[in-house]
């Protein structure tokens, strides 16, 4: 028998060696059953199933079951938005940085108010 190689976490059914795919998690205070993307980190409350299992789920009687279901086309920001903020970030370093005469850019003083830890800003 050749050992299986698995990439993520097994799924959270005893004897179950499938990869999980979604995370399960009990609301017991409205009795609910929340099935969703697989979590970014195991919840000691929260339960891994794998495709075939979370497919079969059942709750006990009187309990909801809330399905969500993950958007595949949603890979994060588009190219135009990370555009947009590095054109921010770079606006707001070139405002920020100001000439002086050796040439060497020095921090240009503003009407920031600080007090403690905290600082207030100027729109």
């Amino acid at each position: 028998m050749v050992p299986q190689t698995r990439h993520g976490r097994a799924c959270s059914r005893v004897s179950c060696r499938t990869v999980a795919t979604m995370t399960l998690t009990y609301i017991y205070a409205d009795s609910t059953a929340v099935l969703g993307p697989l979590a970014t980190f195991a919840e000691p409350h929260s339960y891994d199933l794998c495709d075939k299992h979370s497919a079969r789920l059942t709750v006990p009687n009187g309990w909801e079951v809330i399905r969500h279901v993950a958007e595949t086309d949603a890979a994060g920001p588009s190219d135009d938005d990370l555009m947009a903020i590095a054109d921010a970030v770079r606006e707001a370093a070139t405002a920020h940085l100001q000439p002086s005469q050796s040439g060497v850019a020095q921090v240009a003083h503003s009407s920031v108010g600080r007090r403690g830890h905290l600082r207030a800003v100027p729109s």
